[in-house]
């Protein structure tokens, strides 16, 4: 399984859940697990998701999602789950 980390942090408005599923969806990419949390007025989410049948390569999905982050005001971040750990390790 090509496990992938996918965070989404921004001021809160509506649809970023259903922008980024639906683009997620689109592109067969599989959602494992999900969280997300509103503090005040910011958005936090987290997903681990499964890219093994995606139809694009990481990068692109990678470009493509930090175009949609773009154009709904926040910040999307992809990484492979490797180096998520590695990054995160203490």
């Amino acid at each position: 399984m090509k496990k992938t980390i996918i965070t989404v942090i921004g001021k809160d408005t509506v649809g970023i859940i259903a922008k980024v599923c639906t683009y997620l969806a689109d592109t067969n990419v599989n959602i494992l697990d999900i969280s997300q949390t509103i503090v005040q007025d910011y958005f936090n989410m987290m997903m681990i998701v499964d890219m093994n049948a995606a139809s694009k390569n990481f990068g692109t999905i990678q470009q493509e999602l930090d175009k949609i982050g773009e154009e709904i005001g926040v910040a999307i971040k992809c990484q492979n789950e490797e180096i998520f750990n590695m990054m995160h390790r203490i």
